[in-house]
């Protein structure tokens, strides 16, 4: 009988790679996850998890910072980088539980970060939070949304910055759909945490200052319609002057 997932739903079998070097970490994950009813494979090493995303991109990767042969800021690099992957959400875990690590791991493109020892519990609530802003993302029925010369169109979870495709990861990807749907309204940091990665999530401030600057980054052109309010959040608009406020 399909298990009823965190939607309320019957859960269709979402596909799990973890990429540990520790296997009795990795087998104790994995056992945890299917009980969960989800499908779940596991590669020991950086260089062998890179290949298996690759080969099938799965719903989600549970990947370690520390390996041998590639380490996880390695394979994510290589993931954001390549066309089939780069939209394939990751959670992070890391024993470096220090802001510049995670940090590091943000920019990257990381969509959430769990720091060891974790529970298996806790591990559980986040990935299942992961994959609803994807379903969320992906969700149809809403129009497209343009702001100026960017193009948001959330059914198919695809971007356009005067008419050329951008790559962008589920987390920048729901900031930059929250901060149009707001027609031009600041959103504080909190409103954004709430909208984006969901309630009860425990992060700061500072990681959303950094997918923001990520987001920036890859608007190019269209980079001033994204405008801090110092002291506030965030706002998405072709009114103004460009930059922060």
């Amino acid at each position: 009988m399909p298990r009823r997932g965190y939607n309320g739903a019957a859960m269709s079998r979402k596909r799990i790679i973890i990429v540990e070097d520790e296997r009795d970490m990795a087998d104790l994950v994995a056992a945890r996850l299917r009980k969960e009813g989800y499908q779940v494979d596991a590669a020991y090493d950086g260089a062998a998890g890179l290949d298996a995303v690759r080969a099938q991109p799965p719903d989600l990767v549970l990947l370690d910072i520390m390996m041998p042969v590639l380490s996880g800021t390695d394979v994510l690099a290589e993931m954001r980088r390549d066309p089939r992957t780069v939209a394939v959400p990751v959670v992070m875990m890391t024993a470096k539980g220090r802001e510049a690590d995670v940090v590091a791991g943000l920019k990257l493109g990381a969509d959430d970060y769990i720091v060891k020892p974790f529970s298996l519990a806790v591990l559980v609530a986040r990935v299942e939070a992961v994959l609803r802003r994807v379903a969320a993302a992906g969700s149809g029925g809403r129009e497209a949304l343009a702001v100026g010369p960017i193009r948001i169109d959330a059914a198919r979870h695809a971007v356009e910055v005067a008419g050329q495709a951008v790559s962008l990861t589920l987390t920048e990807f729901r900031l930059l759909l929250a901060l149009a749907a707001a027609r031009g309204r600041v959103l504080t940091r909190d409103q954004l945490i709430d909208q984006v990665m969901g309630p009860n999530i425990v992060i700061t401030d500072r990681t959303i200052d950094v997918h923001m600057t990520s987001l920036r980054r890859k608007l190019a052109g269209a980079r001033a319609l994204l405008r801090t309010v110092r002291g506030v959040g965030y706002r998405l608009s072709v009114e103004g002057e460009a930059g922060d406020e």
